[in-house]
C-alpha cells in the first residue's frame, strides 16, 4: 500500500469500522434496562433470561468461523453488506417475538450475522497496514468504538421507559439498516480479487483446522478471551450491579458503563502512543498488571468493607481493570493476524470463536453464578486476567522455542 493510500485511509474509516463494531455491543447490552420488564413479561426467571446473552453469543461464536474465510474468498465488502442486511431483518424479528422461545431463536439469527462488521474488520485493518501503523488503526478503531458499551444501555434504557423493551429491538433494526447503507456509501474493498481464495466447504476447513490446531494461536486465542472475558463479567452482570447493589434506576446504567469505556478510551489512547515506542510485550506487561492489581485491590476492598464502599471507588477500580484490557488487546490481535499472512480473514473469525465461546461461558455461567456479588466479580476479574498473563507468556515462549530451531509454525 503506498503512501497516498496510507494518508487517504484515517478517521472516516476508523469510524466507519468501528461503528460496524459497534454493532456486537449494541446487540448485547442496548436491552439490559429491559431485563425486568421482560422477565415479567414472559414469567421467567433471573437464569432463564440470562440465556437471551447465551442464545445470541454461542451461534456467533459459530458464524465467526465463517464470515472471515467468506470474507477471504468474496471480498471484505460483499459480506459486510449482507451481514448487516440480515442483521436487520433479525432485530425486527426480535422486537416482534410472540414468545419467549422466539426470542431466543431470533436473538441467534442476530448472534450468526452480527459479527460481520467486527471480523471482517480486523481483515480490513491489516490489509492496510503493517506494524506500528497497524496497531495505531486499531487502537483507534477501537477508542471510538469503546463508546458503544457505555451508548448502549443508557439509550436503551431512555427507549425502553419512553417506548417499552419491544422499541429497543426496533432501534437495533433501524441501526442495522443504517450501517448497511453506510458499508454500501464509505465501505472500500481491500481484497483485490488476485489476493483472494478459492471458495469451497473443504478448503475452509482445512484452513480453519490449520489455524485452530496451531498451538501458539490456541493459546493466544484463550488468552484474548479470557482477557475481554475479565471485564465482561462487569458487563454481563450489569443489571445486578446497577439495580440491585447500587440500586439505581433504569436509565442509569451509565453509572457503571462510563467507568469501563473510559477506561477503554483511555487504554486504547496510551496503546496509540505506545506503538513503534514501546516493544509489544511490554504493553502487555503493562497492561496485564494493571488489571489484577486493580480487580484485586477491588475484591480486597469488598472483603474488608464492613459496608458497601463507596461507588466512586469502586468506579474508579472498574476503570482501571478496563484500561489493563485495553493495553493487552490490539497487540494480541495484531499477533494473532500476523501468524497467517494469507488468510486473515480466517485468522480473524478463529479468533473471535475463540473469545467467544469464552465470552458465552462467562455470559451464560459465571455471571449466574457469582449473583452479582461485586467481591464475587472482582476476584473473577483478577483470576481471569492471571490466566489470560499466563497464556499469553506460554505462547511467547513457545514462539521462542520455535524460532530457535527454524519452525515458524
Amino acid at each position: 500500500m503506498n503512501a497516498t493510500t496510507r494518508r487517504a485511509v484515517p478517521l472516516g474509516l476508523a469510524a466507519l469500522l468501528a461503528l460496524l463494531s459497534m454493532i456486537s455491543p449494541f446487540s448485547i447490552d442496548t436491552f439490559f434496562p429491559s431485563f425486568r420488564a421482560m422477565q415479567a413479561e414472559f414469567a421467567v426467571s433471573d437464569l432463564t433470561i440470562q440465556q437471551t446473552l447465551t442464545a445470541y453469543m454461542l451461534p456467533y461464536a459459530v458464524m465467526s468461523l465463517v464470515h472471515g474465510p467468506l470474507s477471504d474468498a468474496l471480498g471484505r465488502r460483499v459480506i459486510v453488506l449482507w451481514g448487516m442486511g440480515l442483521y436487520a431483518l433479525a432485530s425486527l424479528a426480535c422486537a416482534f417475538a410472540p414468545g419467549f422461545a422466539s426470542l431466543l431463536a431470533f436473538r441467534a439469527m442476530q448472534g450468526m450475522t452480527a459479527g460481520t462488521g467486527l471480523t471482517v474488520g480486523r481483515a480490513v485493518v491489516r490489509d492496510l497496514y503493517d506494524g506500528a501503523e497497524a496497531q495505531r488503526l486499531m487502537s483507534t478503531v477501537t477508542l471510538i468504538f469503546s463508546v458503544a458499551p457505555a451508548l448502549a444501555p443508557v439509550l436503551g434504557g431512555w427507549i425502553h421507559v419512553a417506548f417499552g423493551w419491544r422499541a429497543v429491538f426496533g432501534f437495533l433494526f433501524v441501526l442495522g439498516l443504517v450501517m448497511m447503507l453506510a458499508s454500501w456509501l464509505r465501505l472500500p474493498e481491500t481484497l483485490p480479487p488476485q489476493r483472494r481464495v478459492a471458495l469451497g466447504f473443504a478448503p475452509l476447513l482445512r484452513t480453519l483446522w490449520r489455524i485452530l490446531s496451531t498451538r501458539e494461536f490456541l493459546l493466544l486465542g484463550i488468552a484474548g478471551g479470557l482477557n475481554m472475558g475479565s471485564v465482561l463479567m462487569y458487563i454481563g452482570a450489569a443489571p445486578a450491579i446497577v439495580l440491585d447493589n447500587w440500586h439505581l434506576g433504569e436509565a442509569q446504567f451509565h453509572w457503571l458503563f462510563i467507568p469501563i469505556i473510559g477506561g477503554f478510551m483511555a487504554g486504547a489512547l496510551l496503546s496509540g502512543r505506545m506503538a513503534g515506542r514501546l516493544p509489544r510485550s511490554r504493553q502487555v506487561g503493562y497492561g496485564f498488571a494493571t488489571t489484577i492489581m486493580a480487580s484485586g485491590g477491588a475484591g480486597l476492598l469488598h472483603a474488608l468493607s464492613l459496608s458497601p464502599p463507596p461507588i466512586l471507588l469502586q468506579q474508579v477500580l472498574i476503570a482501571l481493570s478496563s484500561v489493563g484490557v485495553q493495553l493487552v488487546f490490539p497487540v494480541l490481535s495484531l499477533r494473532i493476524l500476523d501468524m497467517f499472512p494469507d488468510n486473515r480473514g480466517s485468522a480473524a473469525s478463529a479468533q473471535t470463536f475463540v473469545q467467544l465461546i469464552v465470552a458465552s461461558a462467562v455470559f451464560g455461567l459465571i455471571v449466574p453464578m457469582l449473583h452479582g456479588a461485586l467481591g464475587g466479580l472482582a476476584v473473577g476479574v483478577m483470576l481471569t486476567a492471571s490466566g489470560s498473563a499466563l497464556l499469553w507468556t506460554g505462547a511467547a515462549r513457545l514462539a521462542r522455542r520455535q524460532r530457535a530451531v527454524g519452525n515458524p509454525a
